[in-house]
């Protein structure tokens, strides 16, 4: 510095220490422009990088106008590679890399889910197979049988690659029709590996017929088709699905969240002819409402931390007695019209999901709990038994009857052991919600409570538990959608997310319901509990209405 000092005129000392002064605020800015950049950067990071997707080629027209929607709204680049179905399905099980494949049957969805390849499915719509023909039908065709006749050239999906020639082989092979047909088509026809294949081969005159779906037909300019009842049960669900090879499942998501939105993709297949499925109204992060009983909250709220997060939503979850959720779903319809009211509902038991069965239309059970009695540390009462609760000087807390499950349950069982009456006169305490009676115990205000066993076990160093024998005495669990969500399929994705998570409820106490633990259809149902003649087969949840 002494030497810088003795070099420089000591009348340039104030301008250079301005000049100093000067370059340090301008690297100052640039450092903070630098991280602007940066996390900019990392909100472009978080919202999604360039996304991947396989698609089968008979759904380039929709997905070409619904990625260019996309990417103006969003400037999230969505790169796609169109072929057959199951070409598709083999370079994800070969490559195990991209985000999304949107398959034209869901029999290659389900099969990639059941091999651990796809995550969530978002169903679209729905397509069929037909004859297609030149415009006119010049060859007069009418019938399957046609296709025999002399001069008639057939083309077909090949069953390996495409999902229509697999349904084309299923059906024909189911009414008859399928050995015939093959032997006719590989002496004088072709198998083309996709449907555009097919629909371009009798477009341009080289085929003079070709089994391809309907919406294909409907929109490959120069084509009629014939339907005909060889081929009429084949209806085909085009479902979306999430790859778990996804670097970036909640980007992923959001974009078929948008293909699967009544008022953003879906129209598009319907304007090209596609039967499409209802679909959730669009938001950037939506939002489910989802009333929940308080005793599943242990079991429940890990899960709901972890959906939230990969789906980039939000879940507000109301934890309360079912009595008060149940009151307060019934003052939303009669005051504000249904505004407001859940998306989905999972009740503490059957008994609070029955007063409302008229608001939702899917339900199944999940888990039950048992009815015990937690008594202080040690059992200094020597409490065995509900009839040890009707001796003189006894202090019980139960659940209030009108305002939580538990308090229902502990009625119906008092009534069923006749000993209520005994019983009630030595209770000092009716709560409002399962998880305020065991605590009257652990703090030694009271002798007894009746509670649910999973709320037991947070208190295990300052209670024991007392088992009651009684069929009466169990809770079940049902998780239910709301008819009047306009998030039904997320609010089934959130339900499969529960059937997901055995671990969880076992782990806080509840027994296990849910015999297949990946979907509605494995589900023990219960039938004859009370409760639950309302609910419609578990599958309705796979088909919201």
């Amino acid at each position: 510095m002494r030497r810088n000092k003795e070099y420089l005129p000591t009348s340039r000392s104030g301008a250079v220490n301005s000049l100093y002064l000067f370059a340090g605020i301008v690297l100052l800015v640039l450092v903070g422009l630098g991280w602007v950049l940066v996390d900019m950067g990392a909100v472009q990071a978080k919202r999604g990088d360039e996304l991947f997707m396989y698609c089968a080629a008979g759904m380039r027209v929709p997905i070409e106008k619904i990625v260019a929607d996309y990417e103006r709204e969003f400037g999230v680049p969505v790169r796609v590679t169109y072929d057959g179905s199951n070409t598709l399905l083999s370079a994800i099980t070969a490559h195990q890399k991209g985000d999304l494949y949107l398959a034209a049957d869901d029999l290659y969805i389900k099969q990639a889910q059941d091999t651990g390849l796809v995550q969530e499915m978002l169903p679209l719509a729905t397509m069929r197979p037909v004859i297609a023909v030149a415009k006119g039908n010049p060859k007069n065709i009418q019938s399957l049988d046609d296709l025999f006749r002399d001069g008639v050239k057939t083309a077909l999906g090949n069953p390996e690659q495409a999902a229509v020639g697999k349904m084309t082989k299923k059906l024909l092979t189911d009414s008859g029709h399928w050995e015939k047909i093959e032997a006719r088509v590989t002496e004088t026809g072709v198998f083309e590996p996709t449907v555009p294949a097919v629909a371009n081969a009798v477009k341009v005159g080289a085929i003079d017929a070709g089994v391809i779906w309907d919406t294909t037909a409907k929109i490959f300019p120069g084509l009629d088709y014939v339907a005909v009842p060889e081929l009429d049960p084949g209806a085909s669900d085009v479902t979306l699905g999430v790859l778990t090879s996804s670097n970036q499942p909640t980007a992923a998501l959001h974009f078929a969240r948008y293909v699967a939105a009544r008022d953003k993709g879906l129209p598009v297949f319907s304007e090209g002819g596609w039967e499409v499925v209802e679909g959730d109204v669009w938001a950037d992060r939506p939002e489910l409402t989802f009333y929940c009983g308080s005793v599943n909250r242990r079991a429940v709220e890990p899960v709901l931390e972890a959906f939230q997060k990969r789906e980039g939503v939000v879940v507000n979850t109301v934890y309360n007695g079912c009595g008060i959720l149940t009151g307060q779903m019934q003052t939303i319809v009669d005051q504000d019209q249904g505004k407001g009211f859940p998306d989905t509902y999972m009740a503490c038991d059957v008994y609070y999901l029955d007063t409302v069965k008229e608001m939702f239309q899917d339900a199944v059970n999940v888990s039950d709990t048992e009815v015990v009695i937690a008594v202080q540390k040690g059992n200094p009462k020597n409490i065995t038994s509900l009839q040890d609760l009707t001796k003189p000087g006894m202090r019980v807390s139960v659940g209030q009857p009108k305002q939580c499950t538990i308090g229902v349950l502990t009625k119906q069982l008092l009534e069923q052991e006749g000993v209520y009456e005994g019983v009630m006169d030595n209770v000092v305490t009716q709560t409002t919600t399962s998880a305020l009676l065991v605590p009257t115990v652990a703090t030694g205000s009271l002798d007894a409570a009746l509670a649910y066993a999973t709320d037991t076990l947070a208190e295990g160093d300052k209670i024991d538990v007392v088992r009651i024998k009684s069929p009466a005495g169990k809770a079940v669990q049902p998780f239910s959608i709301a008819r009047s969500s306009n998030q039904k399929y997320l609010s089934r994705r959130l339900y499969t997310a529960i059937s997901q998570s055995k671990d969880e409820f076992e782990e806080a106490g509840f027994h296990w319901r849910l015999d297949d633990v990946t979907g509605i259809e494995g589900a023990d149902r219960l039938p004859g509990s009370q409760g639950t003649d309302f609910l419609d087969s578990p599958a309705t949840i796979s088909s919201p209405k």
